[in-house]
């Protein structure tokens, strides 16, 4: 076994130590689940901070009151509050699911060994970090990683290699999904940086000769819709070994989730990932289109969609809802109860 997997397994250990006695000594009622959600919507629901990120044009035009909760406990159970069906691009959110996607086809060893898993010190999108060590000290939840990673998924074609990561995204949502056509064509005139990021990675040796397919498969995968419901699935069946609690269906390897985590707790919330995992102690990933996915492992997954993000890129509302109801519900892995 790696010392990769080693380590990973321990950390995870530690970390589900904390949910084994708080699962043998309580148990969540639905009452306070509801409360917990509640209380946080309200709370929230009029918050007027931050804004609508721009760089996209179409994501500046998604209205910034929309805003919704979903938890999604381990053995299935769904809660919800405030708008659960208006849809919202996944952004980098989605770079979790291709990465468990490669994991699964190729372990996950394979991304250690292309682009890395420690957090870069740098801004999301930069071509600095990339330099500093030709590509190799990445990970899959920046952009230079991220569009590696989608590269690395094995398929014999650009569209046998989309639907792919598609159905992936679909098991972990439970249902079928689709494109945001209109943000996926304000991004693919927009994505000039990504194509130089990816043009670099392939200089370096982490992409291969189809780099420009690469990056126009990860800005369509970026691009697909999702609801607060979808991502409090989605990050449920990570808190769940890869099984969905709600379709049942074993969606990703269980040995392949405690890296899965451990790069969401290093790097998922991007410049305030360490941040986040100090005050909060849950894995997570944010993305530009308003969302937050977060993950209590065995107890629960959490989403919020809220548009309005602040300097770091991060959902302002979703940030401090996930952490009330986490707080409220004990969901920090740390704390051993």
């Amino acid at each position: 076994m790696s010392t990769l997997k080693l380590w990973c397994r321990w950390s995870v250990a530690v970390l589900l130590l904390g949910s084994s006695a708080w699962c043998c000594s309580e148990t969540l009622s639905a009452e306070r689940i509801e409360k917990a959600l509640n209380s946080a919507y309200e709370k929230y629901r009029n918050l007027n901070e931050g804004a609508n990120a721009d760089y996209i044009p179409a994501l500046a035009e998604v209205d910034s009151n929309l805003y919704g909760i979903a938890l999604v406990t381990a053995d299935g159970r769904v809660f919800t509050a405030g708008d659960v069906k208006s849809e919202v691009s996944i952004q980098s959110i989605s770079k979790v699911y291709t990465m468990a996607l490669v994991m699964d086809q190729q372990g996950p060893g394979a991304l250690l060994e292309n682009m890395g898993v420690d957090a870069t010190g740098q801004v999301f999108n930069s071509i600095v970090a990339i330099e500093q060590y030709k590509g190799a000290e990445m990970n899959p939840l920046v952009n230079a990683g991220a569009i590696a990673t989608t590269g690395m998924v094995q398929g014999k074609n650009a569209d046998a290699i989309w639907q792919r990561i598609l159905e992936k995204y679909e098991a972990f949502a439970g249902r079928k999904l689709s494109v945001l056509e209109d943000v996926y064509e304000s991004e693919a005139a927009t994505n000039q940086r990504n194509q130089a990021i990816a043009a670099l990675m392939h200089a370096y040796g982490h992409i291969d000769e189809h780099y420009l397919r690469a990056t126009d498969i990860y800005t369509r995968q970026c691009s697909v819709g999702v609801n607060a419901r979808d991502l409090g699935i989605m990050a449920a069946t990570l808190a769940s070994a890869g099984k969905n609690p709600v379709t049942g269906k074993q969606v990703v390897e269980a040995d392949n989730v405690p890296e899965i985590l451990a790069v969401m707790a290093t790097a998922g919330l991007y410049d305030d990932a360490g941040k986040w995992l100090y005050k909060t102690g849950l894995p997570a990933k944010s993305g530009v289109g308003g969302g937050i996915v977060a993950v209590s492992p065995g107890k629960f997954g959490i989403a919020v969609i809220s548009p309005p993000l602040d300097a770091a890129g991060n959902s302002v509302r979703a940030q401090k809802a996930i952490a009330d109801i986490s707080n409220a519900l004990g969901g920090n892995p740390y704390e051993i109860h």
